[in-house]
């Protein structure tokens, strides 16, 4: 296992469109085991493909306390959505932001395994918002792209505040 490097925002690339996963072989397992230790190391709750510059339909979550219950999601797609929450949310990919966010307070997704075996999961909550959150990177979008055009300046202003001072530090 490796740990990834995690792409950042503005990087053009966490902006592709991630496609199907066709193979379901070793070179998967090792990308889902990587990806997981990768989360694992930045103490993030979510990651997906594309945030380690692998353009295929791979995400992992894991929401539990001792880090131990890993969820795989292979060429998921939502296929039922209920209700409205507002989240806060953060990423990866844009280390040390926090945002409110509104996304469906849960839906049904229809995935495979990481042997290829279809099946359906129903999420509420924190787990739903991940859920979306993971597949917007998949489909090339980030959560700053729901806030509104001044909240997203500001936020992406601190961000490069954040790094001019990391870099000087």
């Amino acid at each position: 296992m490796a740990v990834l490097t995690i792409l950042e925002f503005p990087d053009p690339r966490l902006r592709t469109r991630a496609v199907p996963v066709t193979e379901f072989d070793e070179a998967l397992k090792t990308l889902v085991a990587d990806m997981l230790e990768t989360m694992y190391a930045a103490n993030g709750v979510g990651l997906a493909a594309t945030q380690v510059n692998v353009h295929r339909q791979v995400l992992v979550i894991d929401m539990s306390e001792e880090r131990n219950q890993p969820l795989v999601l292979v060429n998921a797609k939502i296929v039922e959505k209920d209700g409205a929450q507002v989240y806060q949310e953060g990423c990866l990919s844009f280390p040390g932001l926090f945002a409110d966010v509104t996304r469906a307070l849960k839906v049904k997704v229809q995935a495979q395994d990481i042997d290829g075996r279809p099946f359906e999961l129903e999420v509420e909550g924190p787990l739903a918002v991940a859920v979306q959150h993971e597949l917007d990177h998949l489909a090339g979008k980030v959560f700053v792209d729901y806030l509104s055009p001044l909240k997203r300046s500001l936020l992406l202003k601190r961000l490069e505040k954040q790094r001019k001072q990391a870099a000087h530090a």
